[in-house]
């Protein structure tokens, strides 16, 4: 499936006003492309439309909260009768909940659900009734937590299983149908946005995300190559070794996890109990959160699976260069 260059292209953003979508909606205007934002915060939206407007871009807005559908039907209708056609679009709004499951109310996990899930399969459904006539790219921004779920997060690593699950058998019934629409899961590790101060937190202490942190720029250079490269998956940081040594010594990890994973998604300091974004949007065009320790600007692996010739000539070459030193070092022994 051959798919648009990103500035012949007009992509639908959803939870565009912080985070992964603001940071991949800057980019995809940087780029060329044709944008429609969608969040609930309007404030937000004109903000940002006005911004990318300023940098050339043509971009429109439309306020929706994914969990109601009529909404999100409304801001596709806008693609449609602004830009006459919807190329990509991306299901990324999302929230979490930190506290433990027995703590947590079914209210609040309902809500998460409707945000997470149904959101994303609203405008999944949506957009495929847009993209089957002309083709072009669903992409759905699950997490590394669709493959392994961890503690104090739990009915987040839920819904990103049920994200999982729906992304995989909407592509299959979509390739049977022959129907050209390339279906992608991005799978981010911990991001440095504003996820935690999103986030409901039943802790008794402040909530953080466990290293490894990457940048979210890096998340949306997976999600703009992929609304031009049809890929079937990209995982963005560590996320791989986490749910390989689930899969192959899922015990073993229950144990490695148990012991502190818990502790690595707390700060030493109580819980400030900020206002969330459960219910109400708290976005203010904030890319990234306030992680304090180390964040990865770049990864060496996103780098090999962009440019697989590149990297296929760098490992070539270290081991040309390595067989050149053991022959020499071999030489020098005789």
């Amino acid at each position: 499936m051959k798919l648009k260059k990103l500035a012949d292209q007009v992509i639908v953003i959803t939870g565009a006003t912080s985070g992964i979508g603001l940071t991949t909606a800057r980019a995809a205007a940087q780029k060329g492309a044709k944008l429609v934002l969608v969040a609930r915060n309007e404030d937000a939206l004109r903000k940002l439309s006005g911004e990318l407007q300023g940098m050339g871009a043509r971009a429109i807005y439309s306020v929706a909260d994914v969990a109601d559908e009529a909404a999100l039907a409304k801001a596709a209708q806008a693609a449609k009768s602004e830009f006459g056609r919807i190329d990509t679009w991306v299901n990324n709004a999302g929230v979490s909940i930190y506290g433990k499951i027995s703590e947590v109310s079914v209210e609040d996990m309902h809500r998460l659900f409707d945000t997470n899930f149904w959101g994303l399969v609203y405008g999944s459904r949506i957009a495929v009734e847009h993209l089957k006539t002309s083709g072009g790219a669903l992409i759905n921004v699950g997490s590394v937590l669709s493959d392994r779920a961890i503690s104090l997060q739990g009915i987040y690593s839920a819904s990103k299983h049920a994200v999982k699950g729906f992304t995989d058998a909407l592509r299959m019934e979509l390739e049977q149908d022959e129907v050209p629409v390339a279906v992608t899961l991005i799978k981010p590790s911990a991001i440095n946005t504003p996820y935690v101060k999103h986030a409901k937190n039943y802790l008794d202490r402040e909530a953080t995300v466990p290293p490894p942190v990457f940048a979210p720029e890096l998340v949306a250079e997976a999600i703009l190559h992929c609304a031009e490269h049809p890929v079937r998956d990209f995982t963005v940081g560590e996320g791989k070794m986490l749910a390989a040594m689930g899969q192959m010594a899922p015990r073993l990890t229950d144990k490695v996890m148990e012991w502190d994973m818990s502790d690595r998604q707390m700060k030493d300091q109580p819980n400030p109990g900020r206002p969330d974004g459960l219910y109400e949007t708290q976005s203010s065009l904030q890319e990234r959160g306030d992680y304090e320790g180390h964040v990865f600007e770049q990864s060496l692996m996103q780098r090999a699976k962009l440019n697989p010739v590149l990297a296929g000539a760098a490992l070539l070459g270290g081991a040309v260069a390595l067989t050149a030193l053991l022959r020499a070092d071999s030489r020098r022994d005789t």
